[in-house]
């Protein structure tokens, strides 16, 4: 049995670009699929590090600490987030100012933003190993295709005396590019659906730290913040637009 080495040799100039193209593609996917790996280990272990310190500043109202955690950590997901929320109110919260609802609102607007860019960012990359995955099998396809047609165009041109062995093993030989299409895509394909499931659920936790850091705003700021002006107000223009009664 021929190694596979010995079926690439006798390959023809067509079918050895169909291999290469594939070797080419295997190798990008996987390269890319390393660099996403380390990028979401990366991010998750800051995370580890950084939320339970973050929740401790947050508990001992040290908000001062809390941003400067916040801004340190580079590479976590969740403090990007956090860290874009309190930038916003940063200044409010050194000059002891008043925090309004409008306040309120700039934070959540600044939080969009963030988790936006923050998962276009985790999100890249994936668009190689999807098309990978989608593509691989009609490449190798392709050479499985012009594989069989130069063969029974050889048979043809032998004037139909080749023999069963010699048209299939140049049916072997053609199949091989449709099996090289297959190692490429199934690799690509698992990786893309796994990177996807853990970006879907860091994703959930920007969301769900980003809301609990609005609430934590909203109902827990100190009184030398300005919580009691904060909470009439914030009262008051949520009974505006509800059209009900302002709750005291």
């Amino acid at each position: 049995m021929p190694s596979l080495y010995d079926l690439f040799v006798s390959m023809g100039l067509f079918a050895k670009g169909i291999v290469l193209v594939l070797a080419a593609m295997s190798l990008i996917s996987w390269t890319n699929a390393f660099q996403k790996w380390w990028q979401l280990r990366k991010s998750r272990n800051e995370t580890v590090t950084f939320a339970p310190e973050f929740s401790r500043f947050l508990k001992e109202e040290q908000l001062d600490g809390a941003i400067k955690l916040a801004e340190k950590q580079k590479h976590s997901h969740v403090a990007r987030v956090l860290g874009e929320a309190l930038s916003e109110v940063k200044p409010l919260l050194r000059d002891r100012a008043t925090i309004t609802a409008g306040d309120i609102n700039s934070v959540e607007r600044a939080v969009e933003r963030e988790m936006l860019i923050a998962a276009a960012e985790l999100k890249r990359g994936l668009g190689i190993l999807a098309t990978t995955g989608a593509t691989a099998p009609f490449v190798g396809l392709l050479g499985t295709v012009m594989g069989i047609v130069n063969a029974f165009t050889g048979m043809a041109a032998s004037g139909g005396g080749g023999s069963l062995a010699s048209v299939s093993a140049g049916i072997a030989e053609a199949l091989i590019t449709t099996a090289f299409g297959l190692l490429v895509a199934i690799p690509a394909v698992w990786l893309y659906n796994y990177f996807t499931t853990k970006i879907d659920f860091l994703a959930v936790e920007m969301t769900y730290t980003s809301k609990e850091l609005i609430d934590y705003l909203i109902k827990s700021v100190g009184s030398e913040f300005g919580r009691s002006i904060f909470t009439k107000e914030f009262q008051t223009q949520k009974a505006t637009q509800s059209g009900g009664p302002v709750s005291r």
